[in-house]
């Protein structure tokens, strides 16, 4: 048995000798299991008969199987009392809101300087920080056709891409901690969830999956968030990285739906999957329409972070970025979360302590979520004093745009959230700049990061860019972005991810969210 135990440990983590229980228990039904198991024959025999500490083991001679009374598992707790409703409660604030009648995206002519260059590809991989991190972007499939077997070798082609960027830095597909998926078609996303799970072992990366009204052609892109464990001369592991994978179906958080974990950890930062209303016990989404899956998703993200790390809540999200299908659904998750965080910080500060620093919000218009949810969650947050947290917000102005920046660093300074926005003064403007805009965007961007920090370890991972499709051209963007950023920063240019979208708040056209990194 010693060489099966073993193994059993290096696969999975299971203590050699069984501590924890693992060999003292049998599950003979859980709602995962399609029939129950029952026990017919079994004997309890004696290893060791010591007066003091016995030692045995039970025989299980005979089993069958039976079926079970349904297969719809939400029989086990009725609706009515099911704690995993209970956080939804009575929200008065949400039932008085007015309906949102929202602004008509604008139609702007942008106009653009043209040198006569041709558009060029993103860097796949950023510089690596001083702590090991690394950003990889511009994974893509692309796919005209429609047969099965014609879009399932683009799928495995992109994938070999992205297998030789993480060869070409000293990576592999188990340092991944964190990957964003956008795919051009929900309907496509079982074909790519099928080759993508071929390539993480029992520890899957977090995943973030979200429809996106991507380029032509394009089935879906990928970008993700590498980081290697570093081993000390005493065999202590620094950076180590930690991952919650649970499967089983409970009343706690939704069990994994895919090959992604709950969340990773990595030092003191803590990287979520994203967050759809799935009701825990049954796996379903939750009924009420968009009020009751943005406060269950957030209460699933907390869940998932204090389980994490102990007393780690809401307060210690450094960057959050919410995924809605509408945009009359914008002020229902904007006012949740204001709402929940001064709920948090009241707790924190309630004895005149200095007041907790909150990440930003993101909050993007997508065509679809997954199960057909109307709200997703993603956050990062890091296991750090919030009450110490540097904040510093800026803002810019241009003929006919405004730009609007928030930054915050952990107490540490280690890790540092950055929001830009810009947006249109008047749904009338005709006219703007694209090429002065983006320069401004970039340079306000930078200053910002430069006032908060001097620390030039501090490095610029990922510039996740958020633009209302029919209203800027996702080349035009790219082109000014990348030439900017490359003048401003030279080789440690960032990650930079073009991610169409169907409309943004109020008048943004645009919003980029940055994670730096030492």
């Amino acid at each position: 048995m010693e060489p099966y135990l073993k193994e059993l440990s290096e696969k999975y983590g299971v203590h050699i000798c069984g501590e924890g229980g693992e060999y003292e228990t049998f599950t003979l039904d859980c709602p995962l299991f399609k029939k129950r198991i029952v026990v017919d024959e079994s004997e309890v025999v004696i290893h060791s008969a010591d007066a003091f500490a016995p030692v045995g083991y039970l025989n299980l001679s005979r089993l069958h199987l039976e079926d079970k009374v349904t297969d719809n598992i939400s029989f086990l707790v009725p609706s009515s009392i099911c704690p995993c409703l209970s956080s939804l409660g009575t929200n008065p604030d949400f039932e008085e809101m007015e309906d949102f009648c929202g602004c008509i995206s604008p139609k702007v002519d942008w106009r653009v300087k043209d040198d006569g260059h041709h558009i060029t590809r993103p860097s796949l991989c950023t510089k690596k920080t001083i702590h090991g991190y690394q950003w990889i972007s511009g994974v893509t499939a692309s796919c005209t056709h429609m047969e099965k077997e014609v879009i399932i070798q683009e799928i495995k082609q992109a994938f070999s891409i992205l297998q030789e960027a993480l060869e070409s830095t000293e990576f592999e597909f188990k340092d991944i901690v964190l990957v964003n998926l956008y795919v051009r078609r929900m309907n496509d996303f079982e074909l790519i969830n099928s080759v993508y799970q071929t390539y993480f072992d029992v520890n899957p990366p977090a995943r973030v999956c979200v429809e996106a009204p991507l380029f032509d052609g394009i089935l879906f892109q990928a970008d993700c968030l590498v980081h290697k464990h570093e081993m000390m001369n005493n065999d202590n592991v620094r950076h180590e990285k930690q991952v919650m994978h649970v499967q089983s179906i409970s009343h706690w958080a939704p069990a994994n739906i895919g090959p992604y974990s709950q969340a990773v950890k990595v030092e003191d930062v803590i990287y979520c999957a994203g967050q759809i209303a799935l009701v825990p016990c049954t796996m379903k989404l939750v009924a009420g329409g968009i009020r009751a899956e943005a406060v269950l998703s957030l209460n699933h993200v907390e869940k998932v972070l204090n389980a994490m790390s102990e007393h780690t809540s809401l307060n210690h999200i450094m960057l959050a970025i919410c995924y809605v299908t509408n945009k009359k659904d914008i002020p229902t998750v904007q006012k949740l979360w204001c709402r929940k965080l001064k709920e948090h910080a009241t707790q924190v500060t309630e004895y005149d302590e200095p007041s907790v620093t909150h990440g930003p919000l993101v909050v993007a218009v997508v065509p679809h979520l997954p199960r057909d949810a109307s709200v997703e969650w993603h956050v990062v947050a890091m296991n750090d004093d919030p009450t110490q947290r540097k904040f510093i917000s800026m803002a810019g102005k241009l003929q006919g745009c405004k730009i609007d920046c928030e930054a915050v660093g952990s107490s540490s300074m280690s890790s540092v959230a950055l929001s830009v926005s810009l947006s249109l003064t008047s749904q009338l403007m005709a006219s703007v700049a694209l090429d002065s805009m983006l320069h401004e965007l970039s340079s306000v961007m930078l200053t910002a990061v430069k006032e908060l920090s001097q620390d030039d370890n501090l490095t610029l991972l990922c510039c996740r860019t958020f633009y209302i499709k029919d209203c800027i051209s996702g080349h035009s963007l790219l082109t000014g972005l990348e030439e900017f950023l490359k003048e401003l920063l030279g080789p440690k240019s960032p990650a930079l991810i073009l991610v169409p979208v169907t409309d943004l708040p109020d008048l943004q056209i645009l919003h980029v969210a940055c994670w730096l990194s030492l």
